[in-house]
């Protein structure tokens, strides 16, 4: 039987650095998807791909028929249910690979260490190593929250487009978990500036009373993600602050590198 052109030009056909050239070309069209909010029509697929229509519409028509992508009634496609095992699979095994580096915040600030992604429009903790004080914070691994009350959430925004965050707080609200909360998109989008400008987050007591949050964002993380330490207010002062800061940023550099070594070292393989 005579093999099909796309089987031998598309699906084996090896691509430069060494993977197979249609599974390149699906991955890159899923994280498009995702760039776009996660539903898009072939016609911006192929315009911001380079891709030929018919290659785009094999390779979906693959991926709707794995329930990795949805068509839509109005025959956009949006990205499938089977993705959303696959991510919380994959976050649980970041944090728990990222638990090693979190100890050792604990170690260096004497505060409960977490890690924390964005996801959609909401802030997910993936992983924490709690302070060794009797009297210490805690946030349950998987929990979610609105970002705009957060250290994390401000953190793992402060580089997105004003437009962006403006339509992210309008889909979410921003409601007042304390009186400290800060609930106008012009105020946030202001707190975003300070970040930016200081190198890194904070919450005071915007999420809960008499606690202090300091995040920053982990560079170059192929998925949103930060880390923050978490104390009573009467421990993490301005004082402290000046000692904690260079520590959550040395191990978020630690921690970039060691994600860029371990995708550098998946794709060699």
């Amino acid at each position: 039987m005579p093999t099909s052109s796309a089987s031998t030009t598309d699906a084996a056909k090896p691509a430069a650095t060494g993977g197979v050239q249609s599974l390149e070309r699906a991955f890159d069209l899923l994280e498009r998807m995702a760039d776009a909010g996660g539903e898009v029509g072939l016609s911006e697929l192929s315009a911001s791909s380079g891709l030929p229509l018919p290659t785009i519409h094999r390779l979906m028509r693959t991926l709707v028929a794995c329930g990795y992508v949805r068509q839509q009634s109005n025959r956009r496609y949006a990205l499938g249910p089977r993705l959303i095992r696959l991510g919380e699979s994959a976050s649980r095994l970041l944090g728990t690979w990222a638990r090693p580096y979190l100890a050792r915040l604990v170690e260096e600030t004497g505060e409960t260490a977490n890690m924390a992604l964005l996801d959609g429009d909401e802030i997910v903790y993936v992983a924490q190593v709690p302070s060794k004080h009797s009297m210490r914070m805690f946030t349950e691994v998987g929990r979610r929250v609105l970002p705009h009350s957060t250290g994390v959430g401000k953190a793992l925004l402060a580089d997105v487009p004003p437009e962006e965050v403006r339509a992210l707080l309008a889909r979410t609200g921003m409601p007042a978990a304390t009186e400290k909360t800060i609930t106008t998109a012009d105020g946030f989008l202001g707190a975003l500036e300070q970040v930016r400008a200081a190198g890194y987050a904070m919450d005071d007591s915007e999420q809960e009373i008499g606690v202090r949050c300091i995040a920053v964002s982990i560079p170059d993380s192929p998925t949103a993600a930060a880390i923050s330490i978490s104390g009573p207010a009467g421990r993490v002062t301005e004082a402290a602050k000046e000692t904690i800061v260079p520590v959550l940023q040395g191990v978020a550099r630690e921690l970039s590198a060691a994600l860029a070594s371990t995708t550098g070292s998946a794709t060699q393989g």
